[in-house]
């Protein structure tokens, strides 16, 4: 199911995880030549996807969320 991003964060050992509206985390990693995601190394780059989908297979497999916007 397809989810926009809504933010970011790093993780434990710092790689850079998409915050998703449905209340996922996702790595989104550039390591090429696999995984070719260079605009995960600039905050422009990162600030410029605000909003684009990804594929969030937690969503399709009906996980829990990882975590709960506060809107407060």
């Amino acid at each position: 199911m397809k989810q926009p991003i809504i933010g970011y964060h790093k993780d434990e050992v710092d790689h850079w995880v998409a915050r998703l509206a449905c209340g996922h985390n996702q790595h989104v990693r550039h390591s090429p030549p696999w995984i070719n995601r260079p605009w995960v190394t600039t905050a422009e780059g990162r600030g410029s996807m605000l909003g684009f989908q990804l594929d969030c297979r937690k969503c399709d497999e009906g996980a829990a969320r990882d975590f709960v916007e506060n809107n407060t």
